[in-house]
Protein backbone atom coordinates (compact mmCIF):
# COMPACT_ATOMS: atom_id res chain seq x y z
CA UNK A 1 0.00 0.00 0.00
CA UNK A 2 1.07 3.37 -0.80
CA UNK A 3 -0.59 5.40 1.57
CA UNK A 4 1.54 6.98 4.56
CA UNK A 5 0.56 5.36 8.11
CA UNK A 6 0.65 8.48 10.20
CA UNK A 7 0.33 6.52 13.96
CA UNK A 8 1.30 7.68 17.84
CA UNK A 9 2.38 3.69 18.67
CA UNK A 10 5.58 3.90 20.47
CA UNK A 11 6.93 1.22 18.09
CA UNK A 12 8.10 1.36 14.26
CA UNK A 13 5.91 -1.33 12.79
CA UNK A 14 7.48 -3.29 9.88
CA UNK A 15 6.55 -2.31 6.25
CA UNK A 16 3.78 -5.42 5.90
CA UNK A 17 2.42 -4.61 9.83
CA UNK A 18 1.97 -0.93 8.24
CA UNK A 19 0.15 -2.26 5.36
CA UNK A 20 -1.97 -4.13 8.10
CA UNK A 21 -2.57 -1.57 10.01
CA UNK A 22 -3.67 0.53 6.89
CA UNK A 23 -5.92 -2.32 5.29
CA UNK A 24 -7.66 -2.25 8.58
CA UNK A 25 -8.41 0.98 9.21
CA UNK A 26 -9.90 1.28 5.48
CA UNK A 27 -12.00 -2.00 5.70
CA UNK A 28 -13.00 -1.66 9.70
CA UNK A 29 -14.48 -5.26 10.30
CA UNK A 30 -11.37 -7.48 9.06
CA UNK A 31 -9.72 -10.75 9.41
CA UNK A 32 -5.85 -10.70 9.91
CA UNK A 33 -4.90 -14.35 8.95
CA UNK A 34 -1.10 -13.81 8.88
CA UNK A 35 0.83 -16.72 9.69
CA UNK A 36 1.97 -17.33 13.67
CA UNK A 37 4.80 -15.17 14.68
CA UNK A 38 4.24 -12.14 11.95
CA UNK A 39 2.54 -9.56 14.93
CA UNK A 40 -0.95 -9.91 14.53
CA UNK A 41 -1.26 -8.64 17.82
CA UNK A 42 0.90 -5.48 17.26
CA UNK A 43 -1.17 -4.49 14.10
CA UNK A 44 -4.50 -5.32 15.29
CA UNK A 45 -3.47 -2.54 18.12
CA UNK A 46 -2.20 -0.05 15.81
CA UNK A 47 -5.59 -0.13 14.02
CA UNK A 48 -7.48 0.44 17.39
CA UNK A 49 -5.04 3.36 18.41
CA UNK A 50 -5.29 4.98 15.04
CA UNK A 51 -8.49 4.55 14.85
CA UNK A 52 -9.02 5.90 18.24
CA UNK A 53 -11.52 3.22 18.81
CA UNK A 54 -11.38 3.65 22.81
CA UNK A 55 -12.66 1.68 24.77
CA UNK A 56 -11.52 -1.47 23.06
CA UNK A 57 -12.59 -4.88 24.26
CA UNK A 58 -10.15 -8.16 23.75
CA UNK A 59 -11.97 -11.50 23.60
CA UNK A 60 -8.53 -14.33 23.63
CA UNK A 61 -7.40 -17.40 25.44
CA UNK A 62 -6.88 -17.63 28.53
CA UNK A 63 -3.16 -18.16 28.56
CA UNK A 64 -2.85 -14.75 26.39
CA UNK A 65 -4.79 -12.29 28.83
CA UNK A 66 -1.64 -10.94 30.34
CA UNK A 67 0.17 -10.76 27.25
CA UNK A 68 -2.25 -8.66 25.79
CA UNK A 69 -2.32 -6.45 28.45
CA UNK A 70 1.24 -5.99 28.46
CA UNK A 71 1.13 -5.22 24.67
CA UNK A 72 -1.31 -2.83 24.55
CA UNK A 73 0.79 -1.14 27.41
CA UNK A 74 4.30 -1.58 25.39
CA UNK A 75 2.63 -0.18 21.88
CA UNK A 76 0.56 2.43 22.92
CA UNK A 77 -0.03 4.98 25.56
CA UNK A 78 -3.20 3.26 27.07
CA UNK A 79 -4.19 1.02 30.27
CA UNK A 80 -5.72 -2.08 29.79
CA UNK A 81 -7.53 -4.13 32.27
CA UNK A 82 -7.42 -8.04 32.85
CA UNK A 83 -11.50 -8.78 33.80
CA UNK A 84 -11.05 -11.13 36.73
CA UNK A 85 -13.03 -11.24 40.48
CA UNK A 86 -11.30 -8.16 41.66
CA UNK A 87 -12.82 -6.02 38.77
CA UNK A 88 -16.18 -8.26 38.25
CA UNK A 89 -18.35 -5.40 39.11
CA UNK A 90 -15.84 -2.27 39.08
CA UNK A 91 -14.27 -2.46 35.24
CA UNK A 92 -17.72 -0.42 33.69
CA UNK A 93 -17.01 2.36 35.89
CA UNK A 94 -12.76 1.70 35.44
CA UNK A 95 -13.73 2.36 32.07
CA UNK A 96 -16.32 4.95 32.18
CA UNK A 97 -14.17 7.45 34.39
CA UNK A 98 -11.30 6.89 31.29
CA UNK A 99 -9.05 4.93 33.77
CA UNK A 100 -8.67 1.96 31.64
CA UNK A 101 -9.30 2.06 27.73
CA UNK A 102 -8.92 -1.40 27.05
CA UNK A 103 -10.68 -4.51 28.92
CA UNK A 104 -9.55 -7.89 28.05
CA UNK A 105 -11.18 -10.91 28.94
CA UNK A 106 -10.20 -14.93 27.73
CA UNK A 107 -13.61 -17.02 26.06
CA UNK A 108 -14.51 -18.56 28.57
CA UNK A 109 -15.82 -15.87 30.81
CA UNK A 110 -17.98 -13.92 28.29
CA UNK A 111 -21.36 -15.16 29.88
CA UNK A 112 -19.18 -14.48 33.47
CA UNK A 113 -18.94 -10.74 32.18
CA UNK A 114 -21.64 -9.49 29.74
CA UNK A 115 -24.60 -12.10 30.38
CA UNK A 116 -27.50 -10.99 32.59
CA UNK A 117 -30.00 -13.74 31.48
CA UNK A 118 -30.34 -16.28 29.01
CA UNK A 119 -34.48 -16.80 28.75
CA UNK A 120 -34.62 -20.61 27.83
CA UNK A 121 -33.14 -23.63 29.40
CA UNK A 122 -30.95 -26.28 27.36
CA UNK A 123 -29.74 -25.27 23.96
CA UNK A 124 -30.57 -21.37 23.18
CA UNK A 125 -29.60 -18.86 20.45
CA UNK A 126 -28.87 -14.98 20.02
CA UNK A 127 -32.08 -14.13 20.81
CA UNK A 128 -32.73 -15.79 24.19
CA UNK A 129 -29.43 -13.87 25.38
CA UNK A 130 -29.84 -10.91 27.42
CA UNK A 131 -26.48 -9.00 27.55
CA UNK A 132 -25.46 -6.65 30.25
CA UNK A 133 -25.53 -3.06 28.85
CA UNK A 134 -22.05 -2.06 29.65
CA UNK A 135 -21.14 -4.07 26.23
CA UNK A 136 -22.18 -0.84 24.46
CA UNK A 137 -19.00 0.68 26.30
CA UNK A 138 -16.47 -1.26 23.55
CA UNK A 139 -16.05 0.77 19.90
CA UNK A 140 -13.90 -1.44 19.15
CA UNK A 141 -13.71 -5.46 19.39
CA UNK A 142 -10.15 -7.85 19.26
CA UNK A 143 -10.78 -11.06 18.72
CA UNK A 144 -7.73 -13.09 18.90
CA UNK A 145 -7.69 -16.91 18.22
CA UNK A 146 -10.83 -16.61 16.09
CA UNK A 147 -11.21 -20.10 14.62
CA UNK A 148 -12.22 -20.38 18.26
CA UNK A 149 -15.66 -19.26 17.32
CA UNK A 150 -16.29 -21.28 13.85
CA UNK A 151 -19.18 -23.11 15.45
CA UNK A 152 -22.01 -21.06 14.92
CA UNK A 153 -24.00 -23.50 17.59
CA UNK A 154 -21.49 -22.93 20.59
CA UNK A 155 -22.36 -20.59 23.31
CA UNK A 156 -18.79 -18.61 22.58
CA UNK A 157 -19.62 -18.02 19.12
CA UNK A 158 -23.00 -16.67 20.66
CA UNK A 159 -21.95 -14.61 22.99
CA UNK A 160 -18.95 -12.91 20.67
CA UNK A 161 -21.48 -12.35 18.11
CA UNK A 162 -23.70 -10.58 20.63
CA UNK A 163 -20.90 -8.55 21.77
CA UNK A 164 -19.75 -7.63 18.66
CA UNK A 165 -22.88 -6.31 17.21
CA UNK A 166 -23.00 -2.50 15.68
CA UNK A 167 -19.19 -1.95 16.95
CA UNK A 168 -17.59 -0.04 14.04
CA UNK A 169 -14.21 -1.97 14.42
CA UNK A 170 -14.14 -5.32 14.97
CA UNK A 171 -10.30 -7.27 14.09
CA UNK A 172 -10.34 -11.08 13.91
CA UNK A 173 -6.99 -13.24 14.34
CA UNK A 174 -6.61 -16.60 13.26
CA UNK A 175 -3.42 -18.38 11.36
CA UNK A 176 -5.82 -20.38 10.26
CA UNK A 177 -9.06 -18.67 9.73
CA UNK A 178 -10.40 -22.37 7.57
CA UNK A 179 -9.17 -24.76 10.03
CA UNK A 180 -11.20 -27.73 8.21
CA UNK A 181 -14.13 -26.37 5.24
CA UNK A 182 -15.43 -23.12 3.89
CA UNK A 183 -17.95 -23.47 6.15
CA UNK A 184 -15.75 -22.78 9.21
CA UNK A 185 -15.70 -19.24 7.58
CA UNK A 186 -19.41 -18.60 8.31
CA UNK A 187 -19.52 -17.52 12.03
CA UNK A 188 -16.90 -15.40 11.72
CA UNK A 189 -17.78 -13.76 8.69
CA UNK A 190 -21.11 -12.98 10.77
CA UNK A 191 -19.28 -11.79 13.80
CA UNK A 192 -17.52 -9.03 11.54
CA UNK A 193 -21.09 -8.45 9.71
CA UNK A 194 -19.89 -9.55 6.17
CA UNK A 195 -22.07 -12.63 5.53
CA UNK A 196 -24.67 -10.37 3.64
CA UNK A 197 -21.95 -9.46 1.04
CA UNK A 198 -21.43 -12.90 0.22
CA UNK A 199 -25.20 -13.37 0.17
CA UNK A 200 -26.22 -15.38 3.37
CA UNK A 201 -25.34 -18.02 5.08
CA UNK A 202 -27.79 -19.90 2.31
CA UNK A 203 -26.14 -18.52 -0.56
CA UNK A 204 -22.22 -18.91 0.74
CA UNK A 205 -22.97 -22.87 1.63
CA UNK A 206 -24.67 -23.01 -2.22
CA UNK A 207 -21.48 -21.58 -3.91
CA UNK A 208 -18.73 -23.05 -1.68
CA UNK A 209 -19.98 -25.48 0.17
CA UNK A 210 -19.90 -28.28 -2.44
CA UNK A 211 -17.21 -30.83 -3.28
CA UNK A 212 -16.87 -28.96 -6.72
CA UNK A 213 -17.02 -25.53 -5.19
CA UNK A 214 -14.57 -22.67 -6.70
CA UNK A 215 -12.49 -22.09 -3.37
CA UNK A 216 -10.07 -19.92 -5.78
CA UNK A 217 -13.19 -17.11 -6.17
CA UNK A 218 -14.32 -17.47 -2.06
CA UNK A 219 -10.30 -16.64 -2.05
CA UNK A 220 -10.56 -13.57 -3.89
CA UNK A 221 -13.74 -12.20 -2.53
CA UNK A 222 -12.18 -12.88 1.30
CA UNK A 223 -9.00 -10.90 0.59
CA UNK A 224 -11.02 -7.87 -1.66
CA UNK A 225 -13.57 -7.58 0.94
CA UNK A 226 -12.05 -8.49 4.75
CA UNK A 227 -9.18 -10.21 4.67
CA UNK A 228 -5.51 -9.87 4.83
CA UNK A 229 -3.14 -12.42 5.14
CA UNK A 230 1.32 -13.04 4.45
CA UNK A 231 3.37 -16.00 5.04
CA UNK A 232 6.87 -15.60 6.67
CA UNK A 233 8.57 -16.75 3.41
CA UNK A 234 7.18 -13.63 1.69
CA UNK A 235 8.39 -11.03 4.71
CA UNK A 236 11.78 -12.62 5.24
CA UNK A 237 13.47 -9.67 4.82
CA UNK A 238 11.32 -7.22 6.82
CA UNK A 239 12.09 -10.13 10.29
CA UNK A 240 14.58 -10.65 12.40
CA UNK A 241 16.05 -14.26 12.44
CA UNK A 242 14.90 -14.96 15.38
CA UNK A 243 12.12 -13.11 17.82
CA UNK A 244 11.74 -13.65 21.96
CA UNK A 245 8.17 -13.37 23.23
CA UNK A 246 7.54 -12.90 26.66
CA UNK A 247 4.25 -14.43 27.71
CA UNK A 248 2.94 -13.58 31.10
CA UNK A 249 0.43 -16.50 32.44
CA UNK A 250 -1.56 -16.89 35.93
CA UNK A 251 -0.50 -19.69 38.17
CA UNK A 252 -2.87 -21.85 39.35
CA UNK A 253 -1.27 -23.20 42.76
CA UNK A 254 -0.59 -18.85 43.87
CA UNK A 255 -1.15 -20.27 47.61
CA UNK A 256 1.20 -22.99 47.82
CA UNK A 257 3.58 -20.54 45.62
CA UNK A 258 3.31 -17.45 47.74
CA UNK A 259 4.34 -19.69 50.99
CA UNK A 260 7.33 -20.98 49.48
CA UNK A 261 8.36 -17.75 48.47
CA UNK A 262 7.80 -15.96 52.13
CA UNK A 263 10.39 -18.92 53.63
CA UNK A 264 12.95 -18.10 51.17
CA UNK A 265 12.75 -14.59 51.88
CA UNK A 266 12.93 -15.43 55.84
CA UNK A 267 15.71 -17.69 54.97
CA UNK A 268 17.19 -15.03 52.67
CA UNK A 269 17.28 -12.09 55.25
CA UNK A 270 19.25 -14.69 57.39
CA UNK A 271 21.69 -15.47 54.87
CA UNK A 272 22.48 -11.64 53.98
CA UNK A 273 22.99 -10.77 57.95
CA UNK A 274 25.21 -13.59 58.45
CA UNK A 275 28.88 -12.74 58.89
CA UNK A 276 30.37 -16.75 59.23
CA UNK A 277 32.08 -17.85 55.87
CA UNK A 278 31.64 -21.41 56.43
CA UNK A 279 28.09 -20.97 57.70
CA UNK A 280 27.45 -18.64 54.74
CA UNK A 281 28.53 -21.33 52.33
CA UNK A 282 26.37 -23.85 53.83
CA UNK A 283 23.04 -21.50 53.81
CA UNK A 284 23.78 -20.69 50.44
CA UNK A 285 23.38 -24.10 49.26
CA UNK A 286 20.32 -24.37 51.41
CA UNK A 287 18.96 -21.36 49.88
CA UNK A 288 19.35 -22.37 46.07
CA UNK A 289 17.56 -25.69 47.23
CA UNK A 290 14.80 -23.55 48.07
CA UNK A 291 15.27 -21.31 44.60
CA UNK A 292 14.34 -24.61 43.17
CA UNK A 293 11.63 -25.80 44.56
CA UNK A 294 10.30 -22.00 43.83
CA UNK A 295 11.23 -22.78 39.99
CA UNK A 296 9.32 -25.96 40.54
CA UNK A 297 6.20 -24.51 42.02
CA UNK A 298 6.26 -21.38 39.46
CA UNK A 299 6.81 -24.58 36.12
CA UNK A 300 3.88 -26.45 38.02
CA UNK A 301 1.78 -24.27 38.24
CA UNK A 302 1.91 -22.81 34.53
CA UNK A 303 0.26 -26.56 33.09
CA UNK A 304 -2.73 -25.20 32.85
CA UNK A 305 -2.20 -21.95 30.82
CA UNK A 306 1.02 -23.80 29.10
CA UNK A 307 -1.78 -26.48 27.92
CA UNK A 308 -4.34 -23.90 26.21
CA UNK A 309 -0.93 -22.27 24.22
CA UNK A 310 -0.27 -25.36 23.08
CA UNK A 311 -3.52 -26.06 21.95
CA UNK A 312 -3.99 -22.23 20.79
CA UNK A 313 -0.69 -22.76 18.64
CA UNK A 314 -1.21 -26.47 17.18
CA UNK A 315 -4.83 -25.30 15.95
CA UNK A 316 -2.78 -23.00 13.52
CA UNK A 317 -1.03 -26.24 11.87
CA UNK A 318 1.85 -25.16 13.29
CA UNK A 319 4.53 -27.32 14.34
CA UNK A 320 5.95 -26.44 18.25
CA UNK A 321 8.70 -27.61 20.33
CA UNK A 322 8.57 -27.19 23.89
CA UNK A 323 11.27 -27.31 26.35
CA UNK A 324 10.88 -28.18 30.16
CA UNK A 325 13.33 -28.97 32.85
CA UNK A 326 11.84 -31.64 35.41
CA UNK A 327 10.13 -34.95 33.81
CA UNK A 328 6.66 -34.43 36.42
CA UNK A 329 6.08 -31.26 33.73
CA UNK A 330 7.08 -32.98 30.49
CA UNK A 331 4.39 -36.19 32.08
CA UNK A 332 1.59 -33.69 32.89
CA UNK A 333 2.16 -32.60 28.88
CA UNK A 334 2.51 -35.47 27.49
CA UNK A 335 -1.28 -36.98 29.36
CA UNK A 336 -2.04 -33.69 27.63
CA UNK A 337 -1.33 -34.55 24.33
CA UNK A 338 -0.48 -38.34 23.41
CA UNK A 339 0.33 -37.86 19.84
CA UNK A 340 3.47 -35.96 21.23
CA UNK A 341 6.85 -37.43 20.83
CA UNK A 342 9.49 -36.50 23.84
CA UNK A 343 12.61 -36.17 24.23
CA UNK A 344 13.71 -36.55 27.93
CA UNK A 345 17.22 -38.55 28.49
CA UNK A 346 15.05 -41.45 29.50
CA UNK A 347 14.58 -42.90 25.58
CA UNK A 348 17.11 -45.10 24.13
CA UNK A 349 19.45 -43.69 21.16
CA UNK A 350 17.44 -45.43 18.93
CA UNK A 351 13.72 -44.07 20.44
CA UNK A 352 15.16 -40.71 20.59
CA UNK A 353 16.27 -40.99 16.98
CA UNK A 354 12.98 -42.14 15.66
CA UNK A 355 11.47 -39.19 17.88
CA UNK A 356 13.16 -36.96 15.64
CA UNK A 357 12.91 -38.24 12.78
CA UNK A 358 8.42 -38.52 13.66
CA UNK A 359 8.83 -34.64 14.23
CA UNK A 360 10.85 -33.39 11.42
CA UNK A 361 9.01 -35.46 9.18
CA UNK A 362 5.82 -34.03 9.93
CA UNK A 363 4.14 -37.04 11.54
CA UNK A 364 4.03 -35.28 15.13
CA UNK A 365 3.20 -31.67 15.32
CA UNK A 366 4.40 -31.54 18.81
CA UNK A 367 8.01 -31.94 20.46
CA UNK A 368 8.15 -32.31 24.29
CA UNK A 369 11.90 -32.02 24.87
CA UNK A 370 13.80 -31.64 28.55
CA UNK A 371 16.04 -29.05 28.75
CA UNK A 372 19.51 -31.06 29.13
CA UNK A 373 18.77 -33.73 27.03
CA UNK A 374 17.40 -32.06 23.84
CA UNK A 375 19.29 -28.89 24.32
CA UNK A 376 22.31 -29.67 21.97
CA UNK A 377 23.31 -31.73 19.06
CA UNK A 378 19.78 -32.05 17.84
CA UNK A 379 18.09 -30.63 14.51
CA UNK A 380 14.31 -30.11 15.35
CA UNK A 381 13.96 -27.11 11.84
CA UNK A 382 10.50 -28.78 11.50
CA UNK A 383 8.88 -26.04 13.66
CA UNK A 384 10.10 -22.23 13.42
CA UNK A 385 8.16 -21.86 16.84
CA UNK A 386 10.02 -22.90 20.24
CA UNK A 387 8.12 -22.49 23.81
CA UNK A 388 9.58 -22.66 27.28
CA UNK A 389 7.52 -23.62 30.30
CA UNK A 390 10.89 -23.97 32.34
CA UNK A 391 13.71 -21.96 31.00
CA UNK A 392 18.00 -22.56 31.69
CA UNK A 393 19.95 -20.77 33.99
CA UNK A 394 22.11 -19.36 31.88
CA UNK A 395 21.76 -17.47 28.57
CA UNK A 396 24.20 -19.73 26.45
CA UNK A 397 21.56 -22.47 27.51
CA UNK A 398 18.54 -20.61 26.46
CA UNK A 399 20.38 -20.17 22.90
CA UNK A 400 21.38 -23.62 22.64
CA UNK A 401 17.69 -25.14 23.24
CA UNK A 402 16.19 -22.05 20.67
CA UNK A 403 19.21 -23.30 17.91
CA UNK A 404 17.70 -26.57 17.51
CA UNK A 405 15.31 -24.98 15.37
CA UNK A 406 17.12 -21.74 14.51
CA UNK A 407 19.65 -23.69 12.54
CA UNK A 408 20.85 -24.90 9.09
CA UNK A 409 17.63 -26.07 7.26
CA UNK A 410 15.41 -23.28 8.91
CA UNK A 411 14.08 -21.44 5.94
CA UNK A 412 11.88 -19.12 8.55
CA UNK A 413 12.14 -16.65 11.14
CA UNK A 414 12.20 -18.61 14.31
CA UNK A 415 9.93 -17.42 17.42
CA UNK A 416 10.48 -18.08 20.74
CA UNK A 417 7.86 -18.34 23.32
CA UNK A 418 8.86 -18.10 27.38
CA UNK A 419 5.84 -18.43 29.52
CA UNK A 420 6.58 -16.59 32.90
CA UNK A 421 4.74 -17.25 35.98
CA UNK A 422 3.09 -13.98 36.86
CA UNK A 423 4.84 -12.39 39.79
CA UNK A 424 6.83 -15.28 40.30
CA UNK A 425 10.55 -15.56 40.31
CA UNK A 426 10.13 -16.17 36.88
CA UNK A 427 10.23 -12.64 36.20
CA UNK A 428 13.79 -11.61 38.07
CA UNK A 429 15.62 -15.07 36.95
CA UNK A 430 14.80 -14.23 33.11
CA UNK A 431 15.43 -10.64 33.75
CA UNK A 432 19.13 -11.81 34.84
CA UNK A 433 19.45 -14.30 31.92
CA UNK A 434 19.45 -12.06 29.44
CA UNK A 435 20.83 -9.06 31.47
CA UNK A 436 24.22 -11.10 31.58
CA UNK A 437 24.51 -12.75 28.37
CA UNK A 438 28.22 -13.28 29.08
CA UNK A 439 27.81 -15.52 32.19
CA UNK A 440 28.29 -19.38 30.85
CA UNK A 441 28.59 -21.35 34.38
CA UNK A 442 25.88 -22.56 35.66
CA UNK A 443 24.60 -20.81 38.94
CA UNK A 444 24.27 -24.65 40.47
CA UNK A 445 28.40 -24.61 40.44
CA UNK A 446 29.35 -25.25 44.06
CA UNK A 447 33.19 -24.18 44.01
CA UNK A 448 32.81 -20.46 45.79
CA UNK A 449 36.42 -20.34 44.00
CA UNK A 450 34.26 -19.02 40.74
CA UNK A 451 33.63 -15.85 40.78
CA UNK A 452 30.60 -15.81 38.16
CA UNK A 453 28.15 -18.29 40.35
CA UNK A 454 29.10 -16.57 43.56
CA UNK A 455 28.22 -12.93 41.47
CA UNK A 456 25.24 -14.62 39.53
CA UNK A 457 23.74 -16.34 42.94
CA UNK A 458 24.40 -12.40 44.98
CA UNK A 459 22.61 -11.14 42.00
CA UNK A 460 19.80 -13.40 42.17
CA UNK A 461 19.29 -12.92 45.82
CA UNK A 462 19.54 -9.26 45.83
CA UNK A 463 16.70 -9.35 43.15
CA UNK A 464 14.42 -11.35 44.52
CA UNK A 465 14.53 -9.55 47.97
CA UNK A 466 13.94 -6.32 45.54
CA UNK A 467 11.51 -8.00 43.71
CA UNK A 468 9.73 -8.83 47.30
CA UNK A 469 9.76 -4.95 48.05
CA UNK A 470 8.30 -3.49 44.95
Amino acid sequence: MSKELKHKLKVEPYPYQRDGILFGLQKKRLMIGDEPGLGKTLQSIGIVDCANAYPCLVICPASLKINWKREFEKFTYKNALVLDNSTRTTWPYLLRMGMYHVAIVNYESLRKYFVWDIKTNGTFRLKDVVFCPEKRYFRSVIIDESHRVKDPEAQQTIFTKGITTGKPYIVLLSGTPVVNRPHDLIAQLSIMERMTEFGGRSKFLSDYGQKDSDLTELSRNLYDKCMIRREKKTVLTDLPDKTRVDLYVDISNREEYNIAENDLRRYLEEYTECTDVEIRRKMRMKALVKFMTLRALSAKGKIKQAVDFIKTHLANDKSLVVFCSYHDIVDDLKKQFPKAVTITGRESLVEKQAAVDSFQGGHSKLAICSIKAAGVGLTLTASSSVAFVEFPWTYADCCQCEDRCHRIGQKENVTCYYLLGEHTIDHKLYQIIHNKKSIANQILGTDDDVPTDQLYFDELVNSFMDYGRD
